[in-house]
Formats: structure tokens, sequence, C-alpha cells
């Protein structure tokens, strides 16, 4: 692949719902162009972008991948993304890298969940939007009734840049409204012609439309058109790429990617209306010293400044970072500096990559994405400058994990690998979090979904041959008491020689919630010798960590040692520690007892229209409902609920909201768990107890 100037790079996320054709769409670019020779499809497995082995087994992406190619002197590197919720943390990664977001919507299907939320990352990120309204070849496919959804929720800024030449099985290319030229594909081939006879006066409308909307966007055209009722194509083109700029106009395309009908027509677009990233201008980032506002300009003569924005973890080739430069530019066998850690890296190869396939490069230009191996200390979300520049681009702020599980080793001896294992997916995989319970000694793994964390497991058998088991976490429930009380422990085991003999008094009395444990040591006199009173304050700690009433930690307790006897030849620290745990269990058990259990805070953001199922689903999971709010178009619902009842909540709330609701939770306190339900989780410890014993 030769080299590009800056002006001459066109950055394309492909975002929309699964099943919308992203990755046909992305083959059928790749082919067009001549960058692949052979049209691969996703139910044959060979496709460009959907590689690995899980993509091709399961027929969807899971991975954003990159797949540049080149047309009429520019390139474009096109990032396929997932379209499940599922794998929505790469679609966050992917567009940090890009200058414009290519919503690809079905249609047939129109407006899909999916579509919604990656409008609103794109706006998150301020960046620009084209519409490609796909599979125009499939039976029901309607453009304009799709045009209209898309008008109506997003506003008629969403402006039709071409319009079909035919509809569902007469598809067969577009009409450019800018240039007035028709884009027709016949067997495979793409040829342009003059715009159908039949078309003239709808397009002369829609081309009129759009350029009232280019006008309405700058004071200076909109003063010329009203005085002259027209403007130059000069002024029509440089006005439309402004306008996409700042959202003035989100042009809307059309195509059939599986016969790559259009496809010549929506590369054209791309390459004269769509923003280069000089177009899209400076990025800001931070001075760390200063925490001041940077500019960078997307010029080659600026010092470097590039972002991580994806990692692969190969246990075999090692990290493969994917970057976008956005000044200056990056060279093969240099060093750099990670702005994020304060480290040196030492950069050997760099590639561009299309798929799988990586080809060695020498530099990458300002506006330009590659990709680096084996960086040491580099991670998605870090910043690549050069010695002397102080500049940080903000991390890349990924969507909470909704789902945890319990993961363990399914071989005894493969525990060490797991954790070694997993910690290298979560490099490349900022959704998924893993951390070591200490309450429950469980690994914790936690993702966004259970299809995120079935594939997770097929990744590590896959890539690092560890076999895992996944189930249900224990929930960290905790036991105190109500009650106050004094109690006498004793140990005596006298049967001739050396026996054991310990005997203690302790007054046994509940804490404020929070407060932990308290070891109170008033002995008068020395009835209890003080070399052995450590012994009894372990013997009792050993207890409440072992705990009592169901097997978890005894919290929120004060003991006070403040009697007892002792035998001048058969006391030891044993039967003292002996002694303060038969006085702690027995004492326990008298005053009170009751679990805790974890309560979270939850947010749930919906729409309105779904505000009181959700409500009352929290409130039928022991949830108290604590307000709500608006939240953009949504609503903003929040509630303290116990973590017991929220193990399944995702897929609830994904099937009440047809997958338009997001939530996160925090821990916010301990509370009692009501009688009936900690009477089932007593009865379970006894019963998984006798089982054991």
């Amino acid at each position: 692949m030769k080299k590009y100037v800056t002006a001459n790079i066109r950055n394309l996320g492909l975002v929309g719902h699964g099943g919308s054709g992203k990755t046909t769409l992305a083959e059928a670019m790749l082919f067009t162009t001549g960058a692949i020779s052979r049209f691969g499809k996703v139910d044959e497995g060979n496709t460009t972008t959907d590689y690995d082995p899980e993509e091709i087994r399961r027929e969807f992406s899971i991975n954003a991948s990159l797949a540049p190619c080149e047309w009429n002197n520019h390139k474009i590197n096109v990032i396929d993304t997932p379209g499940y919720t599922d794998f929505i943390g790469e679609v966050y990664g992917a567009l940090r890298a890009v200058d414009v977001v290519a919503i690809v919507v079905d249609a047939v299907s129109g407006l899909e969940v999916q579509t919604e939320r990656v409008w609103a990352i794109a706006d998150e990120y301020n960046l620009a939007k084209v519409v490609i309204i796909n599979r125009m070849d499939k039976e029901h496919a309607d453009f304009d009734e799709v045009l209209r959804a898309l008008q109506e929720v997003y506003s008629d800024k969403v402006t039709p840049l071409q319009l079909p030449i035919g509809g569902q099985a007469h598809f067969k290319g577009v009409v450019d409204l800018i240039n007035q030229k028709a884009y027709i594909t016949d067997g495979g081939k793409t040829s342009t012609e003059d715009v159908p006879g039949d078309m003239v006066d709808a397009v002369a409308s829609a081309r009129e439309a759009l350029i009232e909307r280019v006008a309405e966007s700058d004071d200076v055209l909109t003063e010329k058109y009203l005085e002259e009722g027209e403007l130059t194509q000069s002024e029509i083109l440089s006005g439309l790429k402004m306008a996409i700029v700042t959202g003035q106009v989100i042009p809307v395309t059309c195509t059939a990617a599986f016969t790559a009908t259009g496809v010549e027509g929506l590369l054209n677009a791309i390459v004269d209306f769509l923003p280069s990233p000089i177009d899209r201008g400076t990025v800001t980032g931070i001075d760390p010293k200063t925490d001041q506002d940077v500019d960078v300009k997307p010029s080659k003569s600026e010092p470097l400044s590039a972002f991580v924005f994806k990692t692969v973890a190969d246990p075999y080739v090692g990290k493969l970072s994917y970057f976008r430069v956005f000044s200056g530019n990056l060279k093969a066998n240099s060093v750099i500096i990670n702005a994020s850690r304060g480290k040196k890296e030492r950069v050997g190869h760099i590639f561009t990559v299309r798929g799988k396939t990586q080809e060695d490069i020498t530099e990458v230009p300002a506006g330009d994405i590659g990709a680096v191996a084996k960086l040491a200390d580099t991670t998605t979300g870090d910043t690549l400058t050069e010695e002397g520049k102080a500049l940080l681009f903000p991390a890349i702020k990924f969507p909470e994990p909704v789902i945890s599980v319990a993961a363990a080793a399914k071989t005894k001896g493969d525990e060490e690998k797991l954790g070694t294992s997993l910690n290298r997916l979560t490099e490349e995989d900022p959704t998924l979090t893993v951390r070591r319970d200490t309450e429950t000694r469980q690994t914790v793994l936690s993702g966004m979904g259970d299809m995120h964390l079935d594939i997770i497991t097929e990744r590590l058998k896959r890539k690092f041959g560890v076999e895992a088991e996944l189930s249900a976490p224990r929930i960290p429930y905790k036991e105190t008491i109500k009650g106050s009380i004094s109690v006498q422990g004793r140990h005596k085991k006298q049967s001739g020689g050396r026996g054991q003999f310990g005997d203690v008094w302790l007054k046994i009395e509940p804490l404020p919630r929070g407060e932990g444990f308290e070891f109170v040591d008033q002995i008068v006199g020395g009835v209890v010798p003080q070399q052995y009173r450590p012994a009894v304050e372990k013997g009792i700690k050993e207890t409440m960590e072992q705990g009592i009433l169901a097997g978890y930690p005894v919290v929120d307790v004060k003991v006070t040692l403040y009697d007892g006897s002792y035998h001048a030849v058969d006391s030891s620290e044993m039967a003292f520690k002996i002694a303060g745990s038969l006085a702690m269990k027995k004492g326990f058990m008298d005053a009170k007892p009751v679990l805790l259990e974890p309560i979270m805070k939850v947010e749930v953001v919906v729409p309105e229209q779904y505000m009181g199922d959700v409500i009352g689903d929290l409130s039928s999971r022991r949830g108290k409902p604590l307000g709500s709010e608006p939240r953009g178009r949504n609503i903003a619902i929040s509630a303290l609920v116990p973590l017991a009842e929220m193990a399944t909540y995702a897929s609830t709330l994904r099937s009440i909201t047809s997958g338009r609701g997001a939530y996160h939770m925090e821990f916010d306190h301990y509370e009692e768990v009501p009688v009936d339900t900690a009477k089932k989780i007593i009865d379970q410890y006894e019963k998984e107890r006798a089982a054991g014993s």
C-alpha cells in the first residue's frame, strides 16, 4: 500500500445493529476497491474482518477489525465493529480512532436498539455521521420509510445524499444528488450513467433540499443562497463537508452489500464528501503538568501524538497495539514515550493491518491508523508521544460490566495459569474485569453478558490451553448479633499425664454497623495469665472468620474478656485458644444472631415508556426505589437492591426494555437479611455441611 498525505485519508467506523450487514459491506468495499480478489461470505466463514474462530463459528462479529482500502487516490481506513450489546466495548474503542461514524441501518428492520446506542456513542464522541441504509435488495426493504423514521427521531438533519434506483429485487444502483450521476450495478460491474428519466424530478427536489440544508449550516452561504438562489459546486462541496463535520447534515446513502450494488457510489461519496482528518481539525488533549487543554493539529510537521484504541493479546506473537496518529509521524525502529505511564517504549516493526494480515511499513503519518507489536508497558487507552511532548488524550470510558460469575480452573494445577491468562485477556478486552474476592475466596469474572463470558471461556481454552468452569458467585453475606450476653468457655482434658485446661468468661455485644471487631482485656488479678490472653483473642478471631451461623464472617462485635481460671500445669496457649473459640460459638448463638447482606445502589437508565415496568421489577427484587430524573432522552431510576437479587438482572432488563436499558451498580451498605430468606440460607449451609462431614 502506497503512502498517502493526511488530506487523502478517510477514517470510517462501521457501526449498527447486529445483522444489518456491516461485515458484508466491509467485504464489498474491499472487493470493489481491489484490496481483495475474492468476495468472502459470512456464512462461509471466509470474510476478511470476521477471522476469529469464534466469529466464524457463530457467524457474527465479536471484535473490531481494521480493513483499509484504496479508492481514487485516497486511503479509506474502515473499522468493522460488532453489532451485539455484549461487545459494545469494541465500538467504544474503535470510534476513538475514526473521524466519521457510518451507521449501517437495515432497510427492512429500520431503526433498532443498537442503532440508537451507537448513535448516542457517536454524539458522546462528537463525531460526524453518515447513514448507510443497507440490504436494499431484500424483500420489504423501504428506503423512504427508514428515512422517515430516522428524521422523526433525529430531525431533518438526516438528509439523503443519494437516492436508490429501484428497490427490493429491482434495486440496481444509486443517484448521487450532488454530482447528479447514477451508479448502476449489473452482473457485478458498476457503470456511471445519467440520472434515469423517471427520477429527474425526484432527484432535483431532493438535491434542492440538501443544498438548502447545507446553506443553512453557514451564515455566509445562507446569505448568498437567499440573494442568488444558488451556490457554486465548489461552495456546495466545501459547505457540505463542514456541515457534516459539525453535525448540521447527516447524509444518507444506500447499498445492497451482498451484491455490492451502490458500493461504488458509497466509495465515491466517502472520498468526495466525508471529512478527512484535516477537515475534522484539531483534537484536544491535556497537558498533565498543568491540566490545561492542548490542541493537536493533524500535521506531519507537528510533534508525534498517537492513541492506542485496541490491543490484541496473542500467547505466541505477543501484544499487538492498534493506534491512530493524530499529529506527527510514528516511525519503525524508533523510541517513543508512553505518556500515560511515563515509560519509554522501543518501536520495532509497524504494520498496516487488514483483518488478520499484516504488512510491514516504515511510518504512519498524521491521520492514519497502524499497529505495533510487543510494546512492553502499553495498553488500550494510552497516549504515545515523543520526548519532551507533554500530552495526554482522555482514556476511553468503557461501559461497566453487567454480569459476574465465579471462574475456577477445571484442573487444580491450572489455577495459577487461569489467573495469568485472564489478566492477559483483560489487556485486550477492557470490558472484562477479573478480581479475587477475599471474602468468598473466588475468582470473579465480570463482563457485558452471558455471550461475552461464554466467548471468554472459549478464548481461554483456545489461546492459553486453560479450561474454566463458570458458576454463580457466592454472595458475601456477613454474620452479626443484635443482643448482648455473658458466656463461659471451658476447655478441660485431664486423663492422666499432662492435660489441657483453659477457662474464660466473655461478654459479647454488638457494635454499630461497619465497626468490625473490638477485643477488650478486662482481666484483674491474673485469673487468666497475660501470656494466654492473646491466644483467647486468636481463638475468637479464627471462629469469626469461619462463621458460626451459616459459614460467613462475623462482623460488628465487641468481645470483652473479664474473668476465667487456669491450671498451673495443664494450661497452655492452645487450651485458652480453644476456650475462647468455644465461648464465642456458644455466646454468638445466644445473642440474637442475624445474617447481613450487601445492598447495592443501582442506577437504571431507560426510555420513559419502560419506567413503570423497571420500577415494578426492582420492587419485586426487594428493591427500594430512591427516585428518578431525566437523563437526555431517557429516565435514570435509582434504587437500593440486595446483591443477591441482581444475579439475573442484566438479561431481565434487556428483556423488559427490548435491549434499550442500561444499568450500573455499586456497593452501598450491609443490611439485615429478612427472616424467611435467612432461614433458607442457613438451611442450605447446614445441608452442605452435613453432606461434607
